[in-house]
């Protein structure tokens, strides 16, 4: 396709530079990339998901919904305890992430690192912290802990530490480095070099960060109740494994409710923390941001010393409003982990004996084994590789065009965008085992309600990757597209999704990276996968075959996220 610029030249007779020949990495990747579209459409086809499969499994849906309603709520008494105490845990599994990867990440940026093989070695435990599940985690836990809400924190703490280890390591590459040469000039030790130059830049991303990954614990809590990790989630798993659809919908309705609370609130949080004073949204989302409104610094912070009346440079901020208000907000954090801490009913006795028992628990699971199960287990990795890629498939296929919309440059008009964006958030407030269930209920077990699910699941998250890139795209390149006469459609093709398209491939090697790794735990609720087996296995008390289990995975999502990364080095 000729750009603008190009026509431009040709139509005024000036010779047109070529373009340049591609290199021969691009060509590897549209390669791979075309591979596993390849891959993609076999698994769809394969897994046998089809129109005649989901009508019978819709046909189904009269039955689920007879049998589902009316809701049986628990009592007000019962549901604000296990709503605390799920709010408990995932608080406390959140601020401990926090706590670890803060150093982990100060060790594994290049601009921080004492040296490259500590900051090597800090990359690679993020990694592996990352690629291993967070259920296994939650099956070694409890094997040392045993019943306690111990078992889960641990679990989504050191697993989280995959995600905002990361995202505060590339944060603190990318500040800006005139404050910590400056600290340095004066005569400054390290750590005072980063806990002056680098932590208070770096605040706004720690909270922001935090509150994202409090989110997904909150759904992962979900999961982690069919191991026995307390609060609404051992509820639902109770409710559901004993076919008690009426109290096991009306709990997943809570946790819709509250996921959906929690992504408004944490992302109007976000928005304000991050400085996009431009991005205030409108109507009821837009009540939240109003509300984060004087709380945290918009990022325009001036460089000007600040002077006392008296004329001399002050040496700390003035306890104006903004400050108190600052204060106020910390002091509220600190309060709220410390009620958090108190509300999980942490056993220190228990927890410091597990500890102890650490070198003989680790033994059960050691050396690793199939179970005389290899073949078995094999082709239950290979159908968790193909539900991730189905998934991904159908996220796509549905998520560009809901994503498209929900862009302010490209829908209609506002009301369409706003619509589309409160569709996306909805969608993502919606747990993908929440979903899974349904769908086994509605169309038995096996792997379409697992592809089915994390189909779904992904248009909460690839929408808003699309419709965040559509917006940030350049609109002056729009406007000359729209000045030679171009319609909306061609504005769209020619202008708007050619300068997005090395985003959408990054987007979608990492959907398919989130969806893998989930098809590896839906399997627990009978949605296909590795996942069954993973459970039965800690069942029956096959620790050696849960170790060879994870050594699969950890294997096949290595492998992902190193594709993964190639990909998106090349193409962005």
């Amino acid at each position: 396709m000729v750009s603008v610029d190009a026509e431009r030249k040709a139509g005024e007779g000036l010779p047109v530079p070529k373009r340049p020949a591609p290199g021969a990495q691009t060509i590897a990747v549209w390669a791979v990339m075309l591979g596993l579209l390849a891959a993609s459409i076999w698994s769809f086809i394969d897994l046998d998901i089809s129109f005649a499969t989901i009508a019978a499994g819709i046909d189904n849906a009269a039955d689920f919904v007879s049998r589902m309603l009316p809701l049986d709520f628990p009592s007000i008494g019962e549901l604000v305890s296990l709503t605390l105490q799920t709010l408990a845990i995932v608080t406390v599994a959140t601020a401990l992430s926090v706590v670890l990867s803060l150093p982990i990440a100060i060790f594994a940026a290049s601009a921080t690192t004492p040296n490259r093989w500590l900051g090597g070695a800090s990359r690679t435990l993020i990694v592996v912290l990352r690629a291993i599940p967070d259920l296994v985690l939650a099956i070694i836990f409890f094997r040392m802990f045993g019943l306690g809400a111990v078992p889960g924190i641990l679990a989504m703490g050191l697993h989280s530490i995959g995600m905002v280890g990361k995202l505060y390591a590339d944060a603190i590459e990318e500040l800006d480095r005139g404050p910590v040469e400056a600290l340095r000039a004066a005569g400054a030790s390290r750590w005072q070099q980063i806990l002056s130059g680098v932590i208070p830049p770096l605040l706004p991303q720690i909270i922001a960060t935090a509150l994202h990954r409090f989110d997904i614990n909150l759904r992962t809590s979900v999961l982690l109740g069919y191991v026995g990790v307390g609060g609404i989630g051992l509820a639902l798993a109770d409710a559901l494994n004993t076919m008690n659809y009426q109290r096991g919908m009306a709990l997943a309705f809570v946790v819709l409710i509250l996921c959906i609370a929690v992504e408004l609130i944490s992302g109007s949080i976000r928005t304000a923390l991050l400085g996009r004073a431009n991005s205030r949204r409108r109507g009821l989302l837009g009540v939240f941001d109003r509300l984060s409104d004087g709380w945290v610094t918009r990022g325009n912070a001036t460089h000007e010393p600040q002077r006392t009346k008296s004329g001399s440079i002050r040496v700390a901020p003035p306890w104006d409003g903004d400050r108190i208000r600052r204060f106020l907000g910390l002091s509220a954090v600190v309060i709220i982990v410390a009620a958090a801490i108190v509300g999980a009913e942490i056993d220190p006795v228990a927890f410091f004996l597990g500890i102890a028992d650490f070198p003989a628990t680790i033994a059960h699971f050691f050396p690793p084994s199939d179970g005389d199960l290899g073949d078995l287990l094999f082709e239950s990795m290979l159908v968790t590789v193909q539900i991730g890629l189905a998934s991904t498939l159908i996220g796509v296929v549905i998520a560009i065009p809901i994503g498209s919309l929900a862009a302010r440059n490209v829908a209609p008009n506002a009301t369409v965008a706003m619509a589309f964006r409160v569709l996306i958030v909805c969608v993502r407030a919606f747990p993908e085992l929440i979903l899974a269930i349904i769908f086994i209920v509605m169309m038995g077990l096996g792997p379409v309600p697992g592809a089915l699910a994390l189909g779904i699941g992904s248009i909460g998250l690839l929408g808003k990757l699309v419709a965040d890139s559509l917006e940030e795209t350049d609109v002056r390149v729009q406007d000359a597209v729209r000045a030679n006469g171009a319609t909306r459609l061609q504005i769209y093709g020619a202008a708007t999704l050619r300068q997005v398209l090395p985003a959408f491939v990054a987007h979608v090697m990492y959907q398919l990276d989130v969806n893998i790794r989930a098809a590896t735990l839906l399997g627990i609720v009978g949605a296909g996968g590795i996942g069954f087996y993973l459970l039965q296995a800690n069942r029956v008390l096959q620790f050696d075959v849960v170790t060879f289990i994870l050594l699969m995975i950890l294997a096949v999502v290595l492998t992902l996220e190193a594709i993964s990364a190639w990909v998106r080095r090349v193409v962005i």
